[in-house]
């Protein structure tokens, strides 16, 4: 079977820091990939809050998870602390990706590269919605202008 590849952004346009804890190593005394989603479901969550956002609350609608992949590059153990870099590409008309490069940073090492393709969904009436103008303005003002063209 083929292995995942991601094209990664020209450019991150957040970075933060994490650190591996016991209760995110595994059997194999690792990084599990269960908690790596964790991790990176508080990146973007930490993205969003740096834009004044909420995963509940962009511009009056939500965002909802629709697909997501990572590719493990290297392992990671207790104590190693982790940056996240963080950029949005591929929007449609109710969405956009996340991707991620995670590295350890003292050993410069990349430990995986991620995609979560988002959509943005009204909770009250159900269903998926527009990208909010609010969300081209703060995150992406290079695709509005292309948006406007």
């Amino acid at each position: 079977m083929a292995r995942v590849t991601l094209d990664l952004p020209d450019k991150f346009t957040f970075i933060t820091r994490m650190a591996v804890r016991v209760s995110d190593i595994n059997y194999g005394n690792h990084l599990g990939n269960d908690r790596m989603v964790s991790l990176l479901h508080e990146a973007r969550l930490r993205y969003l809050r740096k834009y004044d956002f909420g995963e509940f609350n962009v511009g009056g609608v939500g965002i909802m998870v629709t697909d997501i992949a990572v590719s493990f590059l290297q392992q990671s153990f207790v104590g190693d602390d982790l940056t996240f870099q963080v950029g949005i590409t591929d929007f449609n008309k109710y969405g956009c990706d996340f991707i991620y490069m995670v590295t350890n940073e003292s050993q410069d090492r990349v430990i995986a590269t991620a995609k979560t393709g988002i959509v943005f969904y009204d909770y009250d009436e159900r269903k998926i919605t527009p990208v909010p103008p609010v969300f081209y303005e703060r995150c992406a003002p290079d695709q509005v202008l292309a948006m406007e063209e």
